[in-house]
C-alpha cells in the first residue's frame, strides 16, 4: 500500500468547504467560457472549442468535493451543502447552453474552413455543441428562449429535491421474532430493535428489504413492507413529479417536438419512442408468455400455504426463492457463505486485471469521507502507467444514497498542457455489512443478486477509468444514455461462470470451494422465472413512456396501473411507486427502456467472449479498445459494430434465456 498525494482530502469536509469548492470550480469554468466567447472575431478550434471543452472539465472537477457529498457524507449539514452544490452545477450547465454570446462564437467557428475539415472526435464535439444550442432554443424567439431557460432551471430544482427526499426518507415495519421466520439468524442479528420489547425494525434499505421479501414466511408482513416501499416519499415527491412532467411537456412543445420522449431520445441510440416500442415488441410477447406460465406454477404454492388469494407482487420473489430451493436444491443463505465480500472483490479485480490488462493497488490512507471507504489505483499492466483511481463505499448508513451507483469525481480528458487527466470515480453501494461473527456476505440469487450488482457497478467504474476520450464531454459516463449500461450489463455474466466462481467462491469459515455441482444448479436456475423478472423491467420502461411519450397530461395512477399489467400480476392498489422511482428524475426519464436495451446489447457483446473465451485477454483487449476507451467519442452503434462486426439484435438475448425469437402465429398478443 502507498499514499497518493494527488487525490482530494475528504476527511475535513465542511459545509463551507463544499461551497468554496463548487464556487472555485465554476469560477474557473466561467473564465474558460469567456475565452471561448472572446474568440468570436477570430474563431478556431484552439481558441473556441478547446477552452469551452476545458470549462466543462473544470466544472466537473468541482463535483467530487461538493455535490457528491450530498450522496455519501455522514453529516447532514454537509449533505445539505452538497445538495445546494448539485443544484448549482446543474443550473450552470443549463445556463451555459443558453448563452447567446457563446452560441455566436461556436456558430462563427462552425462556419470556418477549419471546422469543415474536422473529423473524428473533434467533429463529434462540434456537432454535439451545435445540437445542444439548437435544443436550448437558439433558433427560437428571445421570449421563447427565456421561457425555455426558466423551465430548464425549474426542472433542475425539482430533480434535486426529488432525489434528496428519497435519500433522506426513512420508514419500515415492526416485527416480532416469530414474524421473522424464514430469515437467517445473521439477518435478524443486524436489525435494529423495535420500540416494544422483543420486536425488531425492518427498514426500506435494500440489505433489509430484499431478503425480507425473498424469505419471510409471514405474508402479511411481506405485504406491509412492500406497500411501505411502494409509497416511499409520496407526499412530497408526487407533486414534484407531476410538475416535472408538465415542465418537460412545455419544453418539448417550445422546441417543436411532439412529446418529451421525442426530445429526450433525439440524443440517444433509439432516436425516437417508436423505435423503442418496436424493440419492446420483439421481446415483450415472449416474456409475457413466460410470466403467465411462471404465475401458474407459483399459484398452487401460494394456495398450499393456506391462501385463497391471487399471487401478488409481494409473493413472487418469495416463491421464486422457494422454487430455487425445491427444483434446484439451492439454499441462497448457504451460497452466500461462500461469497464473502473481500474475497469477491479480490476475485473481481484479479479477473478484470487479467482480461483487460490491468493492475490494482490498494491506497492508504484513503483520506475518504468515511472510515469504511476503500481506495484503489489502476495501472496498465503492460506499461505500468497509472490510469485512474476509484473509491469503494459499500455499506449503508444514515443519510447515504440508498441504491447502488457509480459516480465520476474527476473526468478523464486531455489537459491544456497535453497530459491526460487521470479519472477518479466512486462505487457507492448498500451491501450487507459485516457483523462480529461473520464478514459481509453477498447474495447470488433473487431478482437482484448482490454479486451481480457489484460487478455491474464496477463495469461503470472501468468505463469511467479506462476512457481515453480526448474531451471530457465524451468521458466518464458521457455516451448515449441507452448505451451507458451495456458495459456494465456484460460484467454480470462473469459471476455465473464456473471457472470464475472457482477462483474466489470459498466458505468464509472453512475455506472450502463452492461445490461444482452447486454451481451447475445455480446456472440452471439463473433464468428461472425470467418472465416475472423482466416484465417488471418492461413495466418500469412502459410507465416511463406512458408519462413522457404523450402530448396530453397523463393520469399518473392510470398510467402506472395499465403499465403494470405486463407483469401478469394484480396491480397493488393504494400505492404510488413513482414517488420513489428516482430514475424518473435522474436522467432516465423517457430513458428507462435503456436498461433492457443495454442488456440486450450487453448479451450480444458477451457472445464474442463466449465464442472466443470468457476470460481470454485477447478478447478483453479488443473490448477495451473498441468499447471502454472510446467511451462517448463514438456512437454506441459504431462501437458495437467495431467489436462484433455486426449490429446488435435481440436474438442472442432471447436464445440465451431459452425464449423463442418469435411466438407462433396467434400467440403474438399486444406488441405495443
Amino acid at each position: 500500500m502507498y499514499h497518493s498525494s494527488v487525490l482530494h482530502d475528504y476527511t475535513d469536509v465542511t459545509p463551507e468547504s463544499v461551497k468554496a469548492a463548487i464556487d472555485s470550480a465554476l469560477a474557473e469554468a466561467d473564465e474558460l467560457v469567456d475565452k471561448a466567447v472572446a474568440s468570436v472575431g477570430a474563431p478556431s478550434f484552439a481558441a473556441t472549442m478547446a477552452p469551452l471543452e476545458l470549462a466543462g472539465a473544470a466544472a466537473s472537477a468541482g463535483y467530487g468535493p461538493s455535490a457528491f457529498m450530498s450522496y455519501v457524507h455522514p453529516q447532514a449539514a454537509v449533505r445539505d451543502a452538497g445538495q445546494a452544490a448539485d443544484e448549482q452545477i446543474a443550473k450552470w450547465r443549463v445556463r451555459l447552453r443558453f448563452r447567446g454570446d457563446l452560441y455566436r462564437a461556436v456558430k462563427a467557428f462552425a462556419a470556418t474552413p477549419e471546422a469543415t475539415e474536422l473529423s473524428g472526435e473533434r467533429r463529434r464535439l462540434l456537432d454535439h455543441w451545435l445540437r445542444d444550442f439548437r435544443r436550448a432554443g437558439h433558433e427560437l424567439s428571445e421570449a421563447d428562449r427565456a421561457e425555455l431557460e426558466r423551465l430548464q432551471g425549474r426542472l433542475v430544482e425539482l430533480e434535486v429535491a426529488f432525489h434528496r427526499e428519497i435519500n433522506e426518507y426513512r420508514d419500515g415495519i415492526t416485527v416480532t421474532r416469530e414474524q421473522l421466520a424464514g430469515l437467517p439468524d445473521d439477518y435478524v442479528d443486524r436489525l435494529s430493535k423495535g420500540e416494544a420489547e422483543g420486536t425488531y425494525r425492518v427498514s426500506l434499505d435494500y440489505p433489509e428489504l430484499e431478503p425480507f421479501l425473498a424469505q419471510a414466511r409471514d405474508r402479511s408482513k411481506r405485504e406491509e413492507l412492500f406497500r411501505k416501499s411502494w409509497n416511499k416519499a409520496v407526499d412530497k415527491n408526487r407533486p414534484r413529479l407531476e410538475e416535472a412532467i408538465q415542465v418537460r411537456r412545455q419544453i418539448a412543445r417550445l422546441l417543436g417536438q411532439p412529446t418529451w420522449a421525442h426530445h429526450a431520445m433525439e440524443a440517444r441510440m433509439a432516436g425516437n419512442p417508436e423505435r423503442v416500442m418496436s424493440f419492446y415488441g420483439e421481446v415483450r410477447p415472449q416474456l409475457e408468455l413466460a410470466a403467465r406460465e411462471e404465475v401458474a406454477v407459483m399459484q398452487p404454492m401460494l394456495e398450499a400455504d393456506g391462501h385463497d388469494d391471487q399471487l401478488r407482487s409481494w409473493d413472487w420473489v418469495y416463491y421464486d426463492t422457494q422454487l430455487a430451493a425445491r427444483q434446484h436444491e439451492i439454499d441462497q443463505n448457504l451460497v452466500s457463505e461462500y461469497l464473502p465480500l473481500d474475497a469477491v472483490i479480490d476475485g473481481m479485480l484479479t479477473l478484470t486485471g487479467e482480461v483487460f490488462g490491468l493492475e490494482y493497488r490498494r491506497v492508504e490512507p484513503t483520506q475518504a469521507w468515511h472510515p469504511s471507504v476503500r481506495l484503489y489505483e489502476i495501472r496498465d499492466r503492460a506499461s505500468g502507467v497509472a490510469l485512474a483511481h476509484f473509491y469503494m463505499d459499500l455499506f449503508p448508513r444514515e443519510g447515504k444514497y440508498t441504491h447502488a451507483a457509480a459516480f465520476p469525481l474527476i473526468v478523464g480528458h486531455r489537459r491544456a498542457d497535453g497530459r491526460y487527466e487521470q479519472p477518479v470515480s466512486a462505487i457507492v453501494g448498500n451491501f450487507t455489512p459485516p457483523s462480529p461473527d461473520r464478514p459481509s456476505l453477498l447474495k447470488h440469487g433473487g431478482p437482484r443478486p448482490q454479486i451481480e450488482t457489484l460487478f455491474h457497478e464496477f463495469g461503470h467504474i472501468l468505463h469511467m477509468s479506462l476512457s481515453r476520450a480526448e474531451f471530457a464531454r465524451f468521458s466518464a459516463a458521457e455516451t448515449e444514455w441507452d448505451f451507458v449500461e451495456a458495459p456494465s450489463q456484460i460484467m454480470e455474466h462473469w459471476v455465473w461462470e464456473p471457472n470464475v466462481l472457482r477462483r474466489f467462491a470459498r466458505h468464509f469459515r472453512t475455506g472450502e470451494a463452492l461445490p461444482a455441482d452447486l454451481i451447475e444448479r445455480m446456472r440452471d436456475a439463473r433464468y428461472q422465472n425470467i418472465g416475472l423478472r423482466m416484465t417488471r423491467q418492461i413495466f418500469f420502461g412502459k410507465v416511463d413512456l406512458a408519462l413522457h411519450a404523450t402530448d396530453t397530461p397523463p393520469d399518473l395512477d392510470v398510467a402506472t396501473r395499465e403499465s403494470y399489467a405486463v407483469t401478469q400480476l394484480p396491480y397493488p392498489e393504494e400505492t404510488f411507486m413513482l414517488a420513489g422511482f428516482d430514475h424518473l428524475m435522474g436522467g432516465y426519464d423517457a430513458g428507462y427502456y435503456g436498461y433492457l436495451w443495454a442488456e440486450v446489447i450487453g448479451d450480444d457483446l458477451w457472445s464474442r467472449f463466449e465464442a472466443e473465451g470468457t476470460t481470454d485477454p485477447g478478447v478483453g483487449r479488443a473490448y477495451r479498445k473498441a468499447i471502454l476507451e472510446p467511451n462517448g467519442a463514438r456512437s454506441g452503434d459504431e462501437m458495437v459494430l467495431d467489436f462484433l462486426g455486426r449490429e446488435a439484435s435481440t436474438e442472442t438475448y432471447l436464445r440465451s434465456r431459452g425464449l423463442p425469437a418469435a411466438l407462433p402465429a396467434g400467440m403474438q398478443g399486444d406488441r405495443s
